[in-house]
């Protein structure tokens, strides 16, 4: 509770009985049971310590009515005075106080109310409107105020009881009856049942500045708007059944019995309890002024300063009554913004303090509050040097257990709601505001710091509570987190994997990788143990960090070679991009065996095009087969032959097979470059194609049919080069003929082997060659090429073959010749067609597109007969509309 008003007695022992007050600027009008009106000026002592007046009559109109005066209501926005004496309205100027009007259509009229509404129009002139509802019996009679007279705003309403008390709101009316409330349209005139009065049998209806309506119920007021809904989840109590109330922004007075009490509708808090020397039982406002009567007694509430009050307020630590008034002070404005900010500091605070952290953070959050600031209110958050610096009206909680937790959930959803909206303001340039809790504190001015304290301290905060999104917080692009402090936490809670994510993002990649060095020695047979961490790492770095990954992977390639291979072999962007000349050149300094196994993944996978890479494989390839093979022929029994090409036991069989194929297979290689390294007396097959690749047909079927001996290899290489659109390739057969018809001089051919001195013609296998693949080869050089000996029985299958070839081929071009010349005949049936029309240009003859005469112009016609001119034909195949 605190002082909102001050209880200044005016008049004291009033020789008349009061029965009506209004008032209005400085001016008290009183109306008495005598039918005197008693007007007194009320000015303020200035100097006075204490609410002390000045109080003189001004008038006293003993004349004014014979009746006592019930009712009074000053307008002064109208000049007019209104009031009810001896059941009848009558209109008063309020300046002299004659009698303008006597409403006699009111005879009878127990009870009145007005509602003046004010317009202001676009030029800034204010209109007034004047609406009255007067009580006469069962009747309301509705006028408004034009011309200096009342006038009838619509017919007579009829109601269910004589009116008790009324109130205006909108365009409705609200009627208390003996027993129950009604709401009532002016516009319709539909009745609505509200709720009882209760035990209490008299109603109380009282206007509220905000368009609404406070109702009585017994010890209780309830709150409507103009359609009758309630606007409050709970009534105001009242320590007694209140007699009369006043609503005076943002407090409610009521009236009790035995004294006066004054209430806050939001917050329902008892303000303040004022007893008089005699029972009130009469209230008025007027011009900001409340006057309280008796039957003897007048009083004017004087309202205590706001700034006082607002001092008490805060004392008492009531922030939300507080921060009411300070939006009703009049100061400047930027005073009264830091004033109210102040003030929903401290209420964010002292909630913050009776453990309602969601509505505290959401009110420091509205503020634009320091972050650092709210996290300073959570123990171990802030570096104590930080934390040290920061000032709060009171020492914060100590908070333990359930409610650490459940602050930290509030502050999580805090800092995430902050840390969105500093995202959002990071590109932009103005200057960043935030308030301290503690005016003076010191606060945070660069929005780098403050990105940094937020995400650190969320990162300590998912530690606490689900440490499942510590990584994906630190896997943001922008992460801020204090490196140094965030490290320190990580490292406490043995939260490796997320330091390592921190290393990461930082760019801290040695720092990272020793790490998992150290782990994977230090921990055995846990998470950590092996490579797969680090070659994970490494396989994210990327080109630009080259030279790390061959630091790093050093270790891995020796601990495992094959994992150690996939930080340069991964299906990543970041490893395909790294650049393979130089890989290839650490894998050769590294493992040379290595080497190979990393260029069967960038030709093959990665379909690389280099030459220089497919030039390489070979020879590595090459390489390890000459090693492989001379231990192999030393270790044979002697006179037994070694195994053919591809088929050696282990892993020489494997290597070998796989040089073949990709001789065989590969387009990229130099056979040039890669030929002067093969040996002549070994590796023949592999020699052979590459001389087939050289386009030198002779010593690669030399090779095959004399050296290896294989003809079904020979006639393979054949099949595979034979292409009869090029002259290089279109007589493969026919050197092969050669080779088993007239043998080479092997030392012609630059091949070595030891058991080739005096070879024979094989002609069996030459006429096989001729009978399988006669149309592969011109029969003109083969009948050179056959000894004279030759039988013509011995080539009649090849010759029947070629004969059948060339009939067919015959038979082909006959039929060709037909379709062409069948095709010439309907083009020349078309020509005809279209010649014999005959276009006949008259003097007459129009153009379709520019209606002008052809005349003698170049024209075009269309299918159907069309002309126009040449120049008017856009479209060919779009015929113009008439």
């Amino acid at each position: 509770m605190h002082d909102a008003y001050e209880a200044a007695p005016l008049l004291e022992k009033l020789p008349l009985t009061i029965e009506s007050i209004a008032c209005y600027d400085d001016v008290l009008l009183v109306g008495t049971k005598q039918g005197h009106l008693l007007v007194y000026k009320i000015r303020a002592i200035p100097g006075a310590n204490e609410a002390k007046f000045e109080v003189s009559l001004e008038r006293s109109n003993k004349s004014f009515s014979k009746k006592p005066i019930t009712q009074l209501a000053a307008i002064p926005e109208c000049h007019i005075l209104i009031s009810l004496a001896d059941n009848v309205i009558s209109i008063h100027d309020l300046e002299v106080f004659n009698i303008m009007a006597c409403m006699q259509k009111t005879r009878g009229a127990t009870l009145f109310a007005t509602d003046l509404q004010r317009e202001t129009s676009l030029t800034g002139d204010v209109k007034h409107t004047l609406r009255m509802c007067v009580a006469v019996k069962r009747k309301l009679q509705l006028f408004y105020w034009k011309n200096r007279e009342f006038l009838d705003l619509q017919t007579e309403l009829g109601v269910p009881d004589v009116p008790k008390a009324m109130a205006w709101c909108k365009d409705s009316l609200c009627v208390g009856f003996k027993r129950d409330y009604f709401l009532i349209k002016v516009d319709t005139g539909s009745l609505k049942e509200l709720f009882p009065t209760g035990k209490q049998l008299e109603p109380i209806v009282t206007k509220l500045t905000d368009d609404k309506l406070a109702l009585g119920r017994d010890e209780m007021s309830v709150f409507i708007n103009s359609e009758g809904s309630p606007t409050h989840k709970y009534g105001l109590n009242w320590s007694d059944v209140p007699i009369v109330m006043e609503h005076h922004s943002p407090y409610i007075i009521a009236l009790l019995p035995k004294y006066i009490e004054i209430r806050t509708i939001q917050p329902r808090t008892l303000i303040q309890s004022i007893e008089l020397t005699s029972k009130p039982r009469l209230i008025c406002q007027g011009s900001g002024h409340i006057y309280v009567a008796s039957s003897n007694f007048v009083w004017r509430l004087v309202s205590i300063s706001m700034t006082a009050q607002i001092r008490q307020l805060l004392q008492g630590k009531e922030f939300e009554l507080a921060l009411v008034l300070a939006n009703m002070t009049e100061e400047p404005d930027s005073e009264k913004t830091l004033g109210i900010q102040r003030i929903q500091n401290l209420y964010a605070f002292e909630l913050f303090s009776q453990h309602r952290f969601e509505e505290s953070l959401k009110i420091f959050l509205d503020l634009k509050t320091d972050p650092a600031n709210v996290i300073g209110l959570y123990p171990n958050l802030l570096p104590a040097e930080f934390r040290n610096k920061l000032e709060y009206p009171d020492r914060p909680p100590d908070l333990i257990g359930g409610e650490l937790e459940k602050g930290i959930l509030a502050l999580i959803e805090y800092l995430t709601q902050k840390r969105n909206d500093l995202i959002k303001d990071m590109g932009k340039e103005e200057k960043m505001i935030s308030s301290a809790i503690v005016e003076g504190c010191t606060t945070i001015k660069s929005k780098r710091q403050l990105s940094q304290i937020i995400d650190t301290t969320l990162l300590k905060c998912y530690i606490q509570t689900n440490d499942a999104l510590v990584a994906p917080l630190l896997r943001l692009k922008d992460n801020n987190c204090h490196i140094e402090e965030s490290e320190r936490v990580l490292k406490k809670h043995q939260k490796y994997s997320e330091l390592v994510i921190l290393y990461e993002r930082k760019g801290l990649h040695k720092k990272a990788l020793d790490l998992l060095l150290k782990l994977s020695q230090k921990s055995p047979g846990s998470q950590w143990a092996g490579t797969e961490r680090t070659v994970e790492y490494l396989q994210r770095l990327g080109a630009e960090h080259l030279d790390t990954i061959f630091e790093y992977a050093g270790w891995v390639l020796k601990f495992s070679p094959d994992d150690g291979l996939t930080i340069f072999t991964e299906d990543l962007h970041e490893v395909e991009s790294l650049p393979r000349r130089r890989v290839l050149e650490y894998l050769e300094k590294t493992d040379r065996q290595l080497a190979i196994p990393y260029l069967e993944h960038i030709v093959t996978v990665c379909n690389d095009e280099t030459p220089e890479f497919h030039n390489k494989l070979v020879n590595l390839y090459r390489e390890r087969v000459q090693k492989q093979m001379a231990d192999y022929i030393q270790s044979l029994p002697e006179g037994q032959l070694p195994a053919m090409a591809g088929r050696e036991p282990g892993d020489l069989g494997e290597l070998r097979s796989k040089l073949i194929s990709f001789l065989e297979t590969s387009t990229k290689y130099e056979p040039p470059k890669l030929l002067t390294h093969f040996p002549f007396d070994g590796l023949y097959e592999e020699r052979a194609l590459l001389l087939g690749k050289l386009g030198r047909h002779e010593q690669a079927l030399h090779i095959y049919v004399h050296v290896l001996q294989d003809t079904q290899k020979a006639e393979e290489y054949c099949k595979r080069h034979y292409n009869k659109h090029t002259e290089e390739n279109r007589n493969v057969y026919l050197c092969l003929l050669k080779m088993y018809l007239s043998p080479p001089d092997p030392n012609t051919l630059r091949v070595m082997p030891s058991h080739l001195e005096d070879l024979e013609p094989n002609t069996t296998q030459a006429l096989r060659i001729l009978e399988e693949h006669a149309n592969q080869i011109d029969t003109v050089k083969v009948l050179h090429l056959l000894p004279d000996p030759t039988k013509v029985s011995e080539i009649l299958v090849f010759l029947e073959n070629v004969l059948e070839d060339q009939a067919s081929r015959k038979r082909g071009s006959q039929l060709l010749k037909s379709l062409l010349y069948q095709e010439h005949l309907m083009i020349q049936e078309q020509r005809m067609f279209y010649q014999k029309i005959k276009c006949v240009i008259s003097d007459e003859r129009m153009c379709r597109v520019c209606k002008k005469r052809i005349g003698n112009s170049a024209f075009a016609r269309y299918p159907n007969g069309v002309i126009v001119h040449y120049y008017c034909c856009k479209d060919t195949k779009v015929c113009p509309d008439e």
